[in-house]
């Protein structure tokens, strides 16, 4: 019998959506044993294990030897010559957020190694960095997936990439991108009853970890900004930069510069008059405040900030903290393409990452 091929992957990131992920590959790899599935290289941003033969890294036990590891990661250059000339197909997995990562990408798919990630920063930085990432993709053959870069396991790029690439015209695409925003909102100004104080919901939120450690990372409006500028990409619009369109921040200016997010939240409750007055102001007409991203492809314009919505809009009657995103097509016509559900979570976003894998592996084994 002639051996099974062999898919090698390297993962750098073993946090929240690296655990999942590693838990996830460990039943892939159980599942489909063709090709065969093997870690080689797996990395923090302090330690790594590797061996210099390519021998295989055992997932089960991963995270516990990673912490006790005597190993340095290696850097971009010097793990792109370590995964090439193991002489087998191989998939780096980038679970980071890390910019220094994302602009090596260029590298790592023009020397045939395929890449999947939840790595925002890598498609909403600069246009040449993603001209530079498909470019180089398309040269070599190696492929790129970015599925949990905007709503984590919700099909939301897939789709769009559909809608684009079956001819359809994207004509506008709006919704609620962040859990963080949704579950604020949600709680904050409810379809029904009042709902709470706005700094108690802040504070709510981040006891509930929805929130970064610090929120003001959050309610800047970047984190969404950086899901716009991805998809406005993908529907082909030249989007500079995620600051390179109206960006609204619920950050007090007052608030802006405190050293730590916990002074923000003692002090945020002197400025609960200003959320109470927008809320009020949309009750009066009869409906809620959401903060949503919006494109309209036609006149070329992306913003994100506080929208109205009657209480009977898909976006008004959402729960938790789930994301929206509907997408308005000349094919959908009035009634668009909505997809909705959870858009935050280790398990959910580590599901894009896998399914994307799949997805190369489909491809290039």
């Amino acid at each position: 019998m002639a051996a099974a091929k062999q898919v090698n992957i390297a993962i750098i990131g073993a946090g929240g959506v690296g655990k999942c992920f590693l838990g996830q590959l460990e039943t892939l790899a159980q599942r489909r044993p063709s090709p065969k599935l093997v870690l080689t290289y797996i990395s923090t941003s302090k330690k790594a294990i590797y061996n210099s033969d390519y021998a295989a890294i055992a997932i089960n036990d991963v995270s516990s030897k990673l912490a006790s590891s005597s190993q340095a990661p290696l850097a971009p250059p010097k793990l792109i010559e370590y995964l090439k000339s193991s002489g087998s197909k191989t998939v780096l997995v980038d679970n980071t957020s890390s910019q220094d990562v994302a602009d090596a990408y260029p590298l790592f798919l023009g020397n045939g190694i395929s890449i999947v990630t939840p790595n925002k920063k890598a498609f909403s930085g600069s246009y040449k960095l993603w001209q530079e990432i498909f470019s180089a993709a398309e040269q070599s053959g190696a492929k790129v997936y970015h599925e949990s870069s905007v709503g984590a396991g919700l099909p939301v790029i897939s789709t769009l990439n559909d809608l684009v690439n079956t001819g359809d015209e994207v004509t506008k695409i709006e919704g609620v991108f962040s859990g963080t925003m949704s579950f604020l909102f949600n709680s904050f100004a409810p379809t029904s009853g009042k709902g709470g104080q706005w700094s108690a919901e802040v504070r709510k939120a981040k006891e509930l970890g929805y929130t970064e450690p610090d929120p003001r990372d959050d309610l800047n409006g970047l984190d969404v900004a950086r899901k716009l500028t991805i998809l406005a990409r993908l529907a082909g619009l030249e989007v500079e930069s995620p600051t390179s369109f109206p960006v609204q921040s619920l950050i007090p200016k007052e608030l802006e510069s405190v050293a730590t997010g916990d002074e923000f939240l003692e002090k945020l409750p002197a400025f609960d008059s200003q959320m109470e007055e927008t809320k009020a102001a949309a009750e009066k007409e009869g409906k809620v405040v959401r903060f949503v991203g919006s494109i309209d492809v036609a006149s070329k314009q992306v913003k994100v900030g506080l929208e109205k919505f009657d209480l009977s809009h898909p976006i008004a009657a959402l729960k938790g903290s789930d994301n929206i995103i509907s997408f308005y097509t000349k094919r959908y016509g009035s009634n668009p393409l909505i997809i909705q559900g959870a858009g935050a979570g280790g398990e959910v976003t580590a599901m894009g990452v896998t399914s994307d894998l799949i997805k190369v592996l489909s491809q290039v084994a």
